[in-house]
């Protein structure tokens, strides 16, 4: 495991946040993230966007549709 630094774990970060990368990949970006703050508050940003996605798309739509 390396860090792979801000440019690659922003890059892969929604792939990484949906679970779609190799579990090398995976590893380096849960690194990076434990170690930068700025990369972690982005991740964070991602998690509350996918889980309001989410909730969202459980709704059942207005019957006049």
């Amino acid at each position: 495991m390396t860090d792979c630094g801000c440019e690659k774990a922003l890059a892969e970060l929604e792939e990484y946040l949906h679970n779609e990368l190799c579990r090398e990949d995976y590893a380096d970006i849960l690194q990076h993230l434990s170690n930068c703050d700025s990369c972690e508050d982005e991740a964070n940003v991602g998690i509350v966007l996918t889980k309001a996605v989410q909730r969202a798309c459980n709704e059942a739509a207005p019957e006049e549709l």
